[in-house]
């Protein structure tokens, strides 16, 4: 018994060696600490950085800084700059590139001016020691990025200008470092430079042009393998990262330019992005902030003056630095205080890059102890400033947000915006639901429904049983993405008549359906089912064919009749179009006439939709056939239709998907029926003359289909 409480006690001695009994208490400090500070409005990420102070080495000694640590550490720190690239809105980003570049210069010359004079005239120091102490002050790390993307301001313009902002400093900074050190070893040749040069062009040209053909390839591959693609995802993000450090860089640059890489190959609403997500931010992230804490010394503070006066200098310089940098950010681009709040909260926090940096000079002995110490007391009071301004400015953009983009009537449209999507084979619903889920609204409380219609006959009850048991597997797709997805299996005599109901029953607005099969004389003379429920339903309807893979996409093509922008249902298919662009990184492209194109725009500024739309006049309906010189076969291709009597309808959408098909045959493409402003369906028609008009337009069709045999014959 005694060699048990002894075993137990040598288990329990600090600092844990016990590599399972140190993980789980690691676990226990990422689930509590939050949790606790939070109650006194302590943002999560300081609670973490604080209880690494507590249990480090130089807190209670209960965790030292293992090996194990150090790798989730490394871990967390990639994590964090690869999910920033990948989060980044690049459409937004292209837009304010030039806008990043500015604030890249100023979050890296201000902190620079100030710091250099400090610490070579008011601190003495040398040349290279002031030189490398004050590109320190310039770094930044998105430590409070999390707290932008769980507030989910992640897509507001501030953040995609510090982001870019963010890999723009860091690698000049970088490089500085690479500078000093090659002047230090007296190794600052042509040599140096020609290496340096040319090892960022191969990283560069590898990271850009290889990895997203690869990516594409794997993907399209193993298509039904989700869990390879996570794997394939974290390994390209750690031989990034082993790159740029063999090029000269830091891993951090790697990781960040392989989210820039991968960006528009992992949609924002996908499975694969929540996994990234939810393991990052549950597990590696947290890790990282915990050693982060773990580095840090108060007692060097009490070692004497001169350390606690260069840590209060070192602090003041680098967060006034940045502070100057966000406003003249703010002054020039005329941002919101808030938005100029967020810039100095996201681009203050001073922690990976500034360690790499610090650490690297004192080792080399270019830096004494006390700019070592200081830089660590500099960490922890930039990591807390920075979480607490982070979070207030989020929460001030998020009310703003609210107030200004969600009127009454688009409150409305998000409360009623309800997805049906029926399927005839269960086989072929994998990348309808794919799109349905990327389409989607995340604010709209109502779900996705999935619909089978099954044919009321002998076997019926039979059928309908084993329909509802396959259907049960696609709530695991929605669950994978926080999506609820809901399934209904009813019995009908017309899948049409099902579709019409069930979208009534749960109140559907929009239907998205499976491109129909080419109808055969029977169903030419009866009536093709796709028709029918189009004429019969006054709802938003997508008819959408996917034989490629949604990742193969490189523009979005929008073609729409004159006075498109006047049906009821334009609002809903340009928000649908432009997320799905925000979603896959895609450029769209629009073939129409002006007033529909000018409407778009109007209403994209109106919704601060963050996307831009390219334009080409197009107006002859009758050569529509010239449209296919300008198409390629990776874009994808939305037409804008219209139902008979529609203010839009021309008389060449009759029969428009067979016309699609015939000449847009290798593209992808979705044909959509915009809800009208009235009811234009059976309650309008002339009841006496309906079913002769049905009769001879059915004559009609059959004629044109044996006319077309003897000419094939």
């Amino acid at each position: 018994m005694n060699d048990f409480f002894k075993l137990l006690a040598h288990e329990f001695e600090f600092p844990l060696t016990n590599p399972v009994l140190v993980f789980s208490l690691i676990l226990f400090v990422i689930l509590l600490a939050p949790i606790i500070l939070r109650k006194i409005n302590i943002p999560g990420i300081i609670g973490l950085i604080i209880s690494g102070v507590i249990i480090g080495p130089f807190g209670f000694n209960i965790l030292e800084k293992s090996s194990a640590i150090e790798l989730f550490s490394t871990i967390g720190l990639l994590y964090i700059m690869f999910i920033a690239g990948l989060e980044l809105d690049m459409n937004e980003f292209k837009r304010t590139r030039n806008k990043s570049l500015l604030f890249g210069f100023f979050t890296f010359i201000f902190p620079l001016a100030i710091g250099f004079p400090v610490c070579y005239y008011l601190l003495g120091y040398d040349f290279n020691a002031s030189f490398l102490t004050a590109s320190m002050f310039s770094t930044h790390t998105l430590l409070s990025y999390p707290i932008v993307s769980k507030l989910g301001v992640s897509k507001n313009q501030a953040v995609a200008v510090t982001v870019g902002g963010t890999i723009l400093t860091d690698t000049a900074v970088l490089i500085i470092l690479a500078v000093i050190m090659g002047k230090t070893h007296g190794n600052l040749d042509n040599d140096f430079w020609i290496k340096l040069g040319i090892s960022l062009v191969i990283f560069s040209s590898i990271m850009f042009l290889a990895i997203p053909r690869i990516t594409k390839w794997f993907f399209q591959k193993l298509e039904s393998e989700k869990h390879a693609h996570y794997i394939f995802v974290l390994s390209v993000v750690f031989f990034s990262a082993f790159m740029a450090q063999i090029s000269g860089l830091e891993p951090i640059i790697g990781a960040f330019a392989a989210g820039l890489a991968l960006n528009s190959l992992i949609p924002h609403s996908s499975a694969l992005m929540n996994r990234i997500e939810f393991i990052g931010n549950s597990l590696f992230i947290p890790f990282f902030l915990i050693s982060v804490g773990m580095l840090v010394n108060i007692k060097v503070i009490l070692s004497g003056p001169m350390a606690l006066i260069i840590a209060i200098v070192l602090t003041l310089g680098a967060i006034f630095g940045k502070w100057m940098a966000a406003f003249f950010t703010q002054l020039i681009f005329k941002y919101s205080k808030a938005q100029r709040q967020l810039i100095f909260g996201l681009s203050s926090a001073h922690a990976a890059a500034t360690l790499a940096v610090i650490l690297v000079g004192f080792k080399a002995g270019i830096i004494d102890e006390n700019i070592l110490n200081g830089t660590i007391i500099l960490i922890l009071i930039t990591s807390i400033v920075a979480s607490f301004a982070t979070e207030k400015a989020s929460k001030k953009i998020l009310l703003t947000q609210k107030h200004s983009e969600l009127n009454s009537d688009e409150i409305n449209l998000l409360n009623h915006e309800h997805i049906l999507l029926p399927i005839a084979n269960p086989i072929n619903i994998q990348k309808l639901l794919e799109f349905t889920l990327m389409i989607k609204d995340k604010k709209s409380p109502n779900p996705i429904t999935i619909l089978s219609v099954v044919p009321n006959d002998a076997v019926a009850e039979r059928n309908i049983i084993s329909t509802r048991k396959r259907l049960e597997e696609f709530k695991i797709h929605g669950a994978a993405v926080e999506v609820k997805v809901n399934t209904i299996a009813t019995i009908d005599y017309n899948p049409a008549g099902g579709i019409a109901r069930i979208s009534r029953e749960i109140m559907a607005d929009i239907i998205i359906l499976g491109w129909p099969k080419k109808a055969d004389l029977i169903e030419k003379f009866t009536g093709e089912k796709i028709y029918s429920i189009i004429n019969n339903i006054d709802k938003n309807i997508l008819i959408c064919h996917f034989e490629k893979p949604l990742i193969k996409h490189k523009r979005l093509i929008i073609i729409t009749t004159p006075l498109a922008e006047q049906e009821n249902g334009f609002e809903t298919w340009l928000q649908k179009i432009t997320k799905l662009s925000q979603e896959q990184s895609l450029p769209i492209i629009h073939f129409g006439s002006q007033p529909t194109y000018n409407a778009m725009k109007t209403k994209i500024k109106q919704k601060n939709l963050n996307t831009s739309v390219g334009f080409n006049l197009f107006t002859d309906w009758e050569d529509f056939l010239v449209l296919s010189r300008l198409i390629n076969d990776d874009d994808l291709l939305i037409l804008i239709s219209a139902r008979k009597n529609a203010v839009s309808y021309l008389n060449y959408l009759d029969h428009i998907p067979d016309k699609v098909e015939k000449y847009f045959h290798n593209n992808n493409k979705i044909i959509v029926y915009p809800r009208q402003y009235s009811q234009v369906y059976e309650n309008n028609e002339d009841i006496s003359t309906a079913p002769l008009s049905k009769g001879i337009h059915a004559i009609e069709s059959l004629g044109k289909e044996i006319g077309h045999i003897f000419k094939k014959d």
